[in-house]
């Protein structure tokens, strides 16, 4: 045999060594998970009021051992759930086991839990059913965390963890358990103490609002009645609304097609506008004077024009002088200032 074949022959070994470890371990690994037993077992049948979240492979525990697991879940008669299970062939289940479903994390996987109550010890035969009476469905978590939803409004998600599991235990019968949901719970309230000057404030902010609202109910009142007379009126007129909501859109339409045809002339006058408005600010101060004497200015105008239409001069004062060509320019003076129409004094 050549080298070459000694070395295929030694890998083929060691690839057939690898393949059965691999099969065994995968196997254990199948039989850990799907819950297989190999040992004689007995199947029974029980009725409960409930059974949500119990399926296919749950355990079935006795004192927190699993002594089998679940085989179906089926319903019975329309109201009820029949769950067949087995357990182990040395597992006691007599006419004293009562079956409880128990939730076994907060994930919502289940297990029955089967204990030992006052009656007879007699074992029952392979395929009997446990009557409904002494069987009890799991704790109905929504109920329970509603109760608890202020508390839990207090803790952080770890605590809630911890605190809800302990809860759950409790109310199961574990009481095992009940020193750590003390525990917990005082460590809520005390975190809440802590925090009694907030909680304080809080309240007292709240009482004079409340005090203030009810000194005001009467305004409230009116507030309200108005609002609801408004509204009523709004209904009543809805369809007048809805009309005039129609007419102003026809508005509308008009309005743009009429702005649309004018648009060339009412730029330009816009143009000449901004025109007009710059010229009035470059010359406001003489604007502005213009403005002032204009009342003197039309009170004279109006005197003179007191007996007519039409306006009436009078010569109340003349200064002149006439050249002559051989001497001195004569002078003209008159000076009627001393009547009645001359004198503005």
């Amino acid at each position: 045999m050549s080298l070459l074949d000694k070395r295929t022959s030694s890998d083929l070994v060691k690839l057939v060594v690898f393949m059965i470890v691999t099969a065994v371990f995968t196997s254990v690994l199948v039989l850990v998970i799907g819950n297989v037993t190999f040992g004689a077992s007995r199947e029974y049948k029980a009725v409960f009021v409930d059974a949500t979240g119990v399926v296919e492979g749950d355990d079935v525990r006795i004192a927190g051992v699993k002594v089998g697991s679940v085989k179906k879940v089926e319903i019975q008669d329309r109201t009820r759930a029949l769950v067949t299970f087995t357990v182990d062939e040395d597992a006691s289940v007599t006419d004293a086991t009562n079956i409880d479903i128990r939730f076994r994390n907060l994930v919502g996987q289940r297990y029955l839990s089967l204990s030992q109550k006052i009656g007879g010890t007699s074992r029952l035969d392979s395929g009997e059913t446990i009557p409904v009476k002494k069987t009890s469905p799991a704790l109905d978590l929504t109920v329970l965390f509603n109760g608890f939803k202020p508390l839990f409004q207090a803790l952080s998600p770890t605590d809630l963890n911890k605190l809800s599991y302990e809860v759950i235990q409790v109310f199961q019968g574990e009481g095992g358990t009940l020193e750590g949901l003390l525990a917990h719970t005082a460590s809520v309230t005390s975190t809440l103490a802590g925090r009694d000057q907030i909680i304080g404030e809080l309240i007292d902010n709240l009482n004079d609002t409340l005090v203030h609202i009810g000194s005001r109910d009467d305004e409230l009142s009116d507030l309200i009645g108005s609002f609801r007379q408004l509204v009523g009126g709004l209904k009543k007129d809805r369809v007048a609304i809805l009309g005039s909501l129609d007419s102003i859109s026809d508005l509308s339409v008009e309005t743009a097609s009429l702005v649309s045809g004018i648009r060339p002339e009412l730029l330009a006058d816009l143009k000449e506008l901004r025109r007009l408005t710059a010229n009035l600010d470059k010359d406001k101060g003489e604007i502005d004077r213009a403005l002032q004497v204009m009342p003197i200015k039309l009170t004279k105008i109006g005197r003179t024009a007191t007996y007519g239409s039409w306006f009436n001069f009078y010569l109340c004062e003349f200064h002149g002088r006439v050249k002559t060509p051989v001497g001195e320019p004569i002078p003209l003076d008159f000076d009627l200032g001393n009547t009645g129409r001359c004198d503005l004094g």
